[in-house]
C-alpha cells in the first residue's frame, strides 16, 4: 500500500466515524422532538468498530450490541437513510432492512434468506445475526455461530457451499463492559474456552453501565483482570486476552488484525478489552450523563473522545490538515441532514397518501350524513396534523364510522370497505412472519403414518427413538445433537445409546451444565445452515434458558421480517416426574413465552420420532417434550423408521364417543384413556382427543367438531390452573365458537396451584389421577341426569 492509498483508507474511516457520530447527534434530536420514540446510539465507540470491520471478512458473523452502528456502516451494510428509517420505525423492509420497523434503532441484521425464505450464499457476504435488547443475550448465540466453523472444518460430509469455506469464518461479538456482569456472559465465555472456537468478543468499556460506574459493576473494575484465569498458556488451552485503548487508532488496527488471524487460523477464542472509551450522549435519550458524571470526567471525555484523538493523530502525522478536516466535517454534516430529511419524507409519503384517501371519503360523508358537524371536526383535526402517523388516520376513520351507524348511503359503505382494506394491508406490516411462510414450513410436510409388519414386536419406547435418531444422523450429515449426558452415555434414558461411537463426538456431543448456552449453541449453529438438536435434560431445566428461547429464538423470524431463520430443535422430557423441581409441567408459561416456536407434546415415542422426522424436513424451530415415563413402556416398532412423519398442528381422536369430549396431551393422556374405559362401565361414552401439538393448536378446527357431536367438554392436563387447559379451552370455546354447541358448562381439570410434592403420594395428590378424571366426568353427567347417574360422593 502506498502512502497515498494509506491516507485514502484512513480518511475513509474518518468519514465513516464522523457520519456515525453525526447520526447519533441528530438521532437524539429526532427523539426529543417526538419524531422517534427512543434512541440508543454508538457515539464514543467509533474507532474500535472501524478496526473490527477491517478484520471482518465475507462469511464472518457478528452477534452484537446496540451501539455497533459504526461497524455496520464500515462493512457497508448500513446507511444514513437506514439509520433514520429505523428510528422512525418505517415498516418497509427496503427502507429499514434491519427489522422493517419492528425493533428500535441500534439493532442490526443482515439478510440470510432470499425472497422465498431460502438460504443465500452466506460465504459471499458479511453477516450480522439479528440483535436483541436484553443485555448479554447475544452471547449464547455467539457461541453457536463460532462453533459452526469448527463443525464445518472438521466434518467433511456436509454440503457447506453456502455456509462455510473450510471453517475459516470468525464469529465476532460485542458487549458493553457493564453487561459482562450478566451470567449469560460468563456462561458463554466458559463454553467458548472449553470448545476452542473462533470467537472474538469485544468489550466496549466506557467506565459506566447506564449511570453506575465500573467499581459497582466489576471486580477489580476490569473484566480483563477478572478473566486472567482464562488466558491460555503452554500447558492449557483457553482464551487470548488483549487490552487496547479505544482512542488509539493504530493500536486498535493492529490488535484486531492479530485477534482475527489467530481466531481464524488456530480456532482460538479471543477477548479484546477496549478501555478508555466514552459515551458522549449518555446511555440513551431517557437521560443526560451530566447527571451522574463529575466535571472532571466530562472534561476527560472531551479530551479522549476517540474521534477527536484520531483527528489529532491524522494532523500530527501529515495525513490531513485542520482546514481540510473542517471542510470535510461540514460536508458530512450536510450529508447526514440530507439523509435524515430523505428518510423522513420516505416514511411520511405512504401515510400522507392514506390520510388523503380518508379525507376524501370523509368529505362524502359530510355531504350525506345527519351528523356532518361531528364528522367535519374529525376531518379538520386530522387534516391539521403536520406529521401524522397511521394511528391518527385509522383512529379517525373508525370514529367517523360511529356517526353513520344508523344511516345508509354509498359513502358509508366506501368507508367500511376502506377500513377493512386498511387493516388487511397494514396489519401484516406489524404482525406477519412470526412463523415461516416458505415452502419448507411445518404445514408443507405431509403426514407419513408409521407402517408395521404383521408380526411387529413390541420394544421399549426408547428403542424407537434410538433407531429413529440413527436414521436421522445417517440421512442428514448436517444434523447434530448435544446436551448434558447426551454423548457418551447416550442420554439419561438411552435414546441415543451407541450413537456417539458411531457418529463421533462432534455430532453426538456432551456439554457442561449450562442450559442457556446449550440453546445459544443451537441458535448459532442453525443460523449457519446446520440442523442442531439441543437437548435440555429435563423440562424443568429449560427455565434456565427461557430468556434465550423467548427473546432470541422465538422472535428471530418475526423481528427480521423473515430474513433470518434458525430451525433449531429443542429436545427435552417432562410430565409426571415427582417433586417441586422435577415435575415437568410448566406448559402454560411456555406456550405464552415461546410464541414463534412450535411446541409439541407427543404422547409416546413413536409420535415423538415422527415429530423429529417432520421437523428435519421443515425450516422452523420447535420444542419437543417427550413423556418422561414412556421410555420403558412398550410400543410396536415401525418398519419405516426415519421416514414416518407426525403432522404438526393436527389433533388425533384416540377414542370415539358420544356423551362428552375429553381433550388432553402428553403423559396425562394415558390417564384419560384409562378413565374413559372405566367410564364406559357406568354408561358414559367419552370421546378422547390428543391435541399432539400445543403451538400450533388444531389448525383444522377438529376439536369443535367433536364438541358439536357430544355437546360437552372437559380439558385435562397436569399444569397449574389457568395454564395450558385455559389456552386450549379458549381455542375451542372462543376461537372455534364451541360455546354454541354446549349443553353443559365446559370444565377444566388440572394439577394443583402449587408445584407437585415429592413421592408417589405427592404426585397423586398434586396432579390429576385416573380417579379424579373419572369422578369429574361422572359428576358432570350427574348434573345432566341425576337419575341415571346418582351422586357419587
Amino acid at each position: 500500500m502506498t502512502f497515498e492509498d494509506f491516507k485514502t483508507e484512513i480518511l475513509k474511516d474518518y468519514r465513516t466515524a464522523v457520519i456515525s457520530r453525526e447520526c447519533s447527534l441528530l438521532g437524539r434530536r429526532e427523539v426529543l422532538t417526538g419524531k422517534a420514540k427512543f434512541g440508543i446510539f454508538g457515539g464514543g465507540k467509533e474507532l474500535p468498530q472501524l478496526a473490527m470491520a477491517k478484520a471482518f471478512k465475507d462469511g464472518d458473523f457478528r452477534a452484537g450490541y446496540y451501539r455497533d452502528q459504526t461497524f455496520m456502516m464500515a462493512i457497508e451494510e448500513f446507511t444514513i437513510e437506514m439509520f433514520f428509517a429505523g428510528l422512525y420505525a418505517h415498516t418497509d423492509i427496503e427502507k429499514d432492512p434491519m427489522s422493517a420497523g419492528r425493533q428500535m434503532g441500534g439493532h442490526f441484521t443482515t439478510h440470510s434468506l432470499d425472497q422465498n425464505g431460502h438460504w443465500k450464499n452466506l460465504t459471499k457476504q458479511k453477516n450480522s445475526s439479528s440483535d436483541i435488547s436484553p443485555t448479554a443475550a447475544q452471547m449464547p448465540r455467539l457461541v453457536g455461530l463460532a462453533e459452526a466453523s469448527k463443525i464445518y472444518r472438521n466434518l467433511k460430509d456436509i454440503d457447506a457451499t453456502k455456509f462455510s469455506k473450510n471453517g475459516n469464518e470468525v464469529a465476532w461479538g460485542t458487549i458493553g463492559n457493564a453487561s459482562t456482569s450478566e451470567g449469560l456472559f460468563f456462561e458463554a465465555i466458559n463454553a467458548a474456552g472449553v470448545l476452542q472456537i473462533p470467537m472474538v468478543i469485544s468489550v466496549w468499556d466506557d467506565g459506566y453501565g447506564i449511570s453506575v460506574p465500573s467499581k459497582y459493576q466489576t471486580t477489580k473494575e476490569s473484566i480483563s483482570e477478572v478473566l486472567k484465569g482464562f488466558q491460555r498458556d503452554e500447558d492449557h488451552k483457553g482464551f487470548e486476552i488483549l487490552t487496547v485503548k479505544g482512542w488509539d487508532y493504530p493500536a486498535l488496527i493492529e490488535t484486531y488484525q492479530y485477534a482475527g488471524r489467530i481466531a481464524r487460523e488456530e480456532h482460538v477464542p479471543v477477548l479484546i478489552h477496549v478501555e478508555e472509551l466514552t459515551q458522549p450522549q449518555g446511555h440513551s435519550t431517557s437521560g443526560s450523563h451530566e447527571r451522574y458524571k463529575s466535571p472532571d470526567r466530562l472534561e476527560w471525555e472531551k479530551e479522549f473522545d476517540c474521534i477527536a484523538k484520531m483527528r489529532q493523530w491524522m494532523i500530527s502525522n501529515n495525513i490531513s490538515t485542520e482546514e481540510s478536516l473542517a471542510e470535510l466535517e461540514r460536508s458530512l454534516k450536510r450529508r447526514v441532514r440530507d439523509g435524515k430529511k430523505a428518510a423522513w419524507e420516505a416514511y411520511q409519503e405512504p401515510i400522507l397518501a392514506e390520510r388523503e384517501e380518508l379525507l376524501q371519503i370523509l368529505d362524502k360523508l359530510i355531504e350525506k350524513s345527519d351528523n356532518s358537524p361531528f364528522i367535519q371536526k374529525l376531518h379538520k383535526d386530522l387534516a391539521i396534523i403536520k406529521e401524522p402517523i397511521r394511528k391518527d388516520v385509522i383512529s379517525t376513520a373508525r370514529k367517523a364510522l360511529r356517526y353513520v351507524i344508523g344511516e345508509t348511503f354509498a359513502a358509508k359503505e366506501e368507508l367500511q370497505n376502506w377500513i377493512n382494506n386498511f387493516f388487511k394491508e397494514i396489519q401484516p406490516k406489524y404482525s406477519s412472519l412470526l412463523y415461516s411462510s416458505s415452502d419448507k414450513n411445518v404445514f408443507h410436510v405431509k403426514e407419513v403414518p408409521p407402517v408395521y409388519e404383521p408380526d411387529a414386536g413390541e420394544v421399549d419406547g426408547r428403542i424407537i427413538l434410538r433407531e429413529n435418531f440413527d436414521a436421522i444422523f445417517a440421512t442428514h450429515p448436517e444434523a447434530l445433537i448435544f446436551g448434558e449426558d447426551t454423548g457418551n452415555i447416550g442420554d439419561v434414558n438411552q435414546g441415543l445409546e451407541g450413537l456417539q461411537e458411531k457418529y463421533g463426538e462432534l455430532r453426538i456431543g456432551d456439554t457442561g451444565i449450562r442450559e442457556a448456552t446449550i440453546i445459544g449453541q443451537g441458535i448459532g449453529l442453525a443460523l449457519r445452515g446446520l440442523r442442531p438438536i439441543a437437548e435440555i435434560q429435563y423440562l424443568d431445566y429449560i427455565l434456565y434458558a427461557v430468556q434465550t428461547l423467548s427473546d432470541d429464538l422465538a422472535t428471530l423470524h418475526y423481528r427480521t421480517f423473515g430474513k433470518q431463520k434458525a430451525p433449531l430443535i429443542i429436545r427435552t422430557r417432562g410430565h409426571r416426574l415427582e417433586g417441586i423441581w422435577h415435575s415437568g409441567s410448566q406448559m402454560g408459561a411456555l406456550i405464552h413465552l415461546l410464541r414463534g416456536i412450535n411446541i409439541l407434546v407427543p404422547r409416546n415415542m413413536t409420535k415423538a420420532a415422527g415429530f423429529y422426522n417432520t421437523l428435519m424436513e421443515s425450516d422452523e424451530p420447535a420444542l419437543v417434550v417427550e413423556c418422561l415415563n414412556g421410555y420403558r413402556l412398550k410400543e410396536k416398532l415401525p418398519k419405516n423408521i426415519g421416514k414416518f412423519k407426525t403432522p404438526i398442528g393436527l389433533v388425533e381422536t384416540i377414542k370415539e364417543g358420544s356423551m362428552i369430549t375429553l381433550v388432553s396431551y402428553g403423559a396425562t393422556l394415558r390417564l384419560v384413556e384409562q378413565a374413559a374405559k372405566e367410564l364406559l362401565e357406568v354408561g358414559i361414552d367419552a370421546e378422547v382427543i390428543d391435541v399432539q401439538s400445543l403451538v400450533p393448536l388444531d389448525v383444522n378446527q377438529d376439536l369443535v367438531k367433536s364438541v358439536a357431536k357430544t355437546n360437552r367438554l372437559m380439558v385435562i392436563d397436569e399444569d397449574v390452573p389457568g395454564g395450558a387447559t385455559a389456552y386450549i379451552m379458549d381455542e375451542i370455546i372462543n376461537k372455534q365458537g364451541g360455546f354454541q354447541y354446549l349443553d353443559s358448562p365446559p370444565k377444566t381439570l388440572t394439577g394443583k396451584e402449587h408445584r407437585p410434592a415429592y413421592g408417589s403420594d405427592g404426585d397423586y395428590f398434586s396432579k390429576p389421577s385416573t380417579e379424579d378424571i373419572f369422578e369429574s366426568v361422572y359428576n358432570l353427567m350427574h348434573e345432566v341426569n341425576p337419575e341415571e347417574f346418582p351422586k357419587l360422593r
